[in-house]
């Protein structure tokens, strides 16, 4: 099972952790137990990999996190809500920085340290440079049921549906479509894997609050002392460029938060 989207995935999360039974968790506690524990799917490249090669960008922001807060990562691969109201997780990665969002499900929110959201990818000769030159002639793939496909629809903008990413990048690349409305993660690692077929990012929706946000590091029921000590880290990672180069052996260019 591959989560759909960044959104998809970072949205499942959130409501499958707003349901765990979990204590807070000490800064001293997660010392004291030795280890930092990540909630991540275990199959949704480029996000993580239980197979491990590569591991994914979560599992190694994961590992560089916990590295500061000097403890071991531990991780617990979940694929649905089940799994996660079980799991005894300290953190999700990318999720949506939305406070009062968050706060209803029990979690908080770190500072944020990424800039994601949706995207139009187009066809490297391709003569679309907005989403209004596309046109009502031309299909634009995008996710069955999400914001986008219905930001698309009510612009009287021909959609296809797809179920996965990566599926509607292929299309994308072969033709089949015009355009595809995926995260800039999505098309970053499809050039990577796919440089022959390599895609060109037009970025349409940066000023739809919807389909463009921060993401930070959700942390579940933590103290001040828990907060503190992330936020630091993280502010480490940006600046001495841990999490840019991290992105960047996934074919993601990373960008600032607003």
């Amino acid at each position: 099972m591959r989560p759909a989207t960044k959104f998809g995935l970072a949205a499942f999360l959130v409501l499958s952790l707003g349901a765990a039974a979990a204590d807070a968790r000490s800064f001293d506690a997660i010392k004291q137990r030795g280890a930092l524990a990540l909630c991540a799917h275990p199959n949704a490249l480029p996000f993580a990999n239980k197979k491990g090669d590569p591991p994914g960008f979560q599992v190694e922001l994961g590992q560089a996190l916990a590295e500061r807060l000097g403890v071991s990562l531990m991780q617990h691969w979940v694929t649905n809500s089940f799994q996660y109201r079980r799991a005894d997780c300290d953190i999700v990665l990318d999720a949506i920085a939305n406070k009062a969002a968050l706060s209803e499900v029990g979690l908080r929110m770190s500072r944020p340290y990424y800039r994601s959201g949706v995207a139009l990818a187009v066809r490297r000769e391709s003569d679309l440079s907005s989403l209004a030159s596309v046109g009502p002639e031309r299909r634009v793939g995008a996710l069955v049921g999400s914001l986008a496909s219905m930001t698309l629809d009510r612009r009287n903008i021909a959609v296809s549906p797809f179920v996965f990413e990566d599926e509607m990048l292929g299309a994308l690349a072969r033709g089949e479509i015009e355009a595809a409305a995926v995260t800039p993660s999505a098309i970053g690692w499809h050039n990577m894997k796919n440089p022959g077929a390599a895609v060109r990012r037009i970025p349409a929706f940066e000023d739809d609050p919807d389909l463009s946000w921060n993401v930070a590091v959700g942390m579940m029921r933590p103290d001040e002392k828990l907060m503190q000590r992330v936020d630091a880290a993280l502010g480490d990672m940006l600046t001495d460029g841990t999490i840019t180069r991290i992105y960047a052996r996934y074919g993601i260019e990373l960008q600032p938060p607003r």
